[in-house]
Parts: structure tokens; sequence; C-alpha cells
């Protein structure tokens, strides 16, 4: 009987841990310039239309090392979710096309309903591999 109300305990706290995400101050918010976390890169995202909830979109990010330069030639992979709902994005978004100067296309980005969404870069080119986030808010 202890086992049992020991396991029940523990489902429990893993069932009302998802979705415990503490959201950042609204200066966190945006398109950028947001720099990565281990400070190799800073991203802006550069929305062909305005970004919104139920509808696949296109999305530019320009890309620049910690010198201010363009880069190119980099491998983006993207993710994201919600933190507060703890699901991730409902799409498999990813970079289609590099313009140069920094510029990648993500196609396939959809935000499932209004709310607080991460969208997740991770980034390897020469300079290192390092990581930002965009929170927004849909």
């Amino acid at each position: 009987m202890k086992t049992l109300i020991r396991m029940s305990f523990v489902i429990t706290l893993a069932v009302l841990s998802v979705g415990c995400a503490t959201r950042p101050p609204e200066s966190e918010f945006g398109r950028g310039p947001r720099t990565s976390q281990n400070h190799l890169y800073t991203a802006t995202l550069q929305p062909v239309e305005v970004l919104s909830v139920r509808r696949l979109q296109t999305v530019s990010v320009r890309i620049t090392d910690a010198n201010g330069e363009p880069v190119d030639n980099a491998v983006i992979t993207v993710d994201g979710g919600m933190p507060e709902h703890g699901h991730g994005l409902p799409t498999q978004p990813r970079v289609t096309r590099a313009f140069g100067d920094g510029v990648y296309e993500i196609q396939g980005l959809r935000f499932s309903m209004g709310g607080w969404w991460e969208l997740k870069l991770a980034i390897a080119s020469e300079s290192g591999a390092d990581k930002i986030t965009f929170n927004l808010n849909l």
C-alpha cells in the first residue's frame, strides 16, 4: 500500500510540474536582436509578415558573430514550444535557404494558439556552436 501511495504521489508531482515555467520579463520578448547563450552570435528575426497564430509562416533570421560580422554557411536547427503549456511546436520548421549576408529563411513555422512561445535556434559555424532563444508573445 505504501508503495502504491508513493507512486501516486510521484506521478502527481510529475503531472503538476509540466508547464511550470517562469515567464521571463517583457524586456526578454521580441524579434531581437538576441544574443546567444555563450555570446558567440546575435540574431534578429525578420518575418515576412506579422507573426500570428494558426497559420504556416516563413521567417528570415539574420545572424552575426560576436564582432558583428554576418555568419554565412551556418548549420541551424529550429525548435521551440510553449513553456507554460509544456508542449513543442506543432510543426517541424527548418532552414530552407541561405540568402547571404547572414540571412537564412525558416519555413514551416506555425504557432497553434496565442500565448508565450519560445523559438529556439541552435547555430553551428566556424565560430562554434551556440543557442539563441526568442520569447514571443502571440
